[in-house]
């Protein structure tokens, strides 16, 4: 695949870069740091030699005196690493670091903290439609995902089956991280039909079969892994009665589409509904990772059932997002956004549909899904416009 320019805009000096597996961090880096030196972790080779003996690190680098970038690629593969990088970075001769990870698990140890105070931290998320260009669709982002790895392969489908299985194999069998991994594969599996809803971790526990507190750590795991997030409930000056809940995700509608079990009693529209919110979670937390403008995604559900799929909230913007899987739309698929503008009158608000048209409905934005994805990009200041 041909080389896709990201819109990640990496800090000047020594930084943590987290992406789960296959967001093209590696690719990314070595374009942004031509010329580092380069450790590599997902070598078996090197993993063995720097596990053995982490100081390594410094005869690396010493030999190499006129080079000022060093990128350690997959940190988290020897932790012991991070008390070396910690001493170069209060050298006298300090080098610009840049350390990878698809895992925090295992980096909360040893020197983590007292890096995390030096280092700053950036994320490399899927693809964004606007980073493709033309070659974006959207039925084809919504069947495999914007996973660079699995976007660019020559089987897509092929690769993205085995994208969890990988995931399971070299993370959570080969760490460690969990006892019995065939409950874990079942949880993964369980937990896919909270994607886009409320997550409700005692029905999760019943359908893996195992107790709560065991769902809490796979859930944690899932999280440290960078392969799902949580949407918190938009609660500010709330003038209703809200639900307490988050709102799950995995980080990429087609690695939710390879794990939601599918069968003659699933609606398809129903699985391709909760992808396309997905689709569109994704990017808007990519959107508001690569401006660095300290927004948060939200989402606002009432106790008695009103909800907007998702809030955008920052220090410069403040905007209602509702989500619809149809071709057409009509004054009562605005019903929750207009609840929403009652309550925040100082929001924007869109409606994003499947449709062809813009529209504006008693004030309200309309949206063709494909061209608002098409159309974010960080340099954009508004989602509305």
């Amino acid at each position: 695949m041909e080389s896709i320019k990201r819109f990640l805009r990496g800090p000047e000096g020594s930084f943590f870069l987290f992406g789960p597996r296959g967001t093209g961090k590696s690719t990314w880096l070595r374009e942004a740091r031509q010329g580092a030196i380069w450790l590599d972790l997902l070598d078996p080779e090197s993993q063995r030699i720097y596990q053995a003996r982490p100081e390594r690190l410094r005869e690396l680098i010493a030999a190499r005196p006129e080079v000022a970038d060093v990128v350690i690629d997959e940190v988290q593969k020897v932790p012991a690493l991070l008390d070396v990088v910690h001493g170069l970075v209060e050298s006298e001769r300090p080098r610009r670091f840049v350390l990878t990870g698809s895992s925090a698990r295992k980096l909360r140890r040893g020197a983590w903290n007292l890096l995390a105070g030096r280092l700053t931290q950036a994320g490399m998320h899927p693809f964004m439609a606007a980073e493709l260009g033309e070659a974006f669709s959207l039925q084809r982002a919504l069947e495999i995902g914007l996973v660079p790895l699995v976007w660019g392969a020559a089987d897509s489908a092929q690769t993205l089956r085995a994208y969890a299985s990988l995931y399971l194999r070299e993370e959570v069998q080969a760490e460690a991280l969990v006892r019995d991994v065939g409950a874990f594969a079942r949880f993964l599996e369980a937990i896919s039909f909270s994607h886009g809803s409320l997550l409700n971790l005692a029905e999760v526990a019943r359908e893996c079969q195992v107790g709560r507190k065991t769902v809490e750590g796979y859930l944690a795991i899932l999280e440290d892994l960078l392969l799902s997030f949580r949407v918190p409930v938009f609660t500010r000056r709330a003038k209703r009665h809200m639900v307490a809940h988050d709102k799950f995700f995995y980080f990429d509608a087609g690695v939710y589409r390879s794990l939601r079990p599918a069968g003659p009693l699933d609606r398809p529209e129903e699985i391709e509904g909760m992808a396309l919110e997905g689709l569109v979670a994704q990017h808007l937390r990519a959107w508001i990772a690569y401006r660095a403008a300290r927004a948060q995604l939200y989402y606002w559900r009432t106790k008695s059932g009103s909800e907007v799929d998702f809030v955008v909230y920052g220090p410069n913007i403040f905007c209602a997002i509702e989500v619809k899987r149809s071709g057409s739309v009509g004054s009562k698929d605005l019903r929750a956004l207009r609840a929403f503008r009652e309550d925040y009158p100082e929001a924007s608000a869109c409606l994003l549909y499947l449709g062809k048209d813009r529209l504006a409905i008693n004030g309200i934005s309309c949206l063709p899904c494909e061209d608002f994805l098409r159309e974010l990009h960080p340099d954009r200041a508004e989602l509305t416009q």
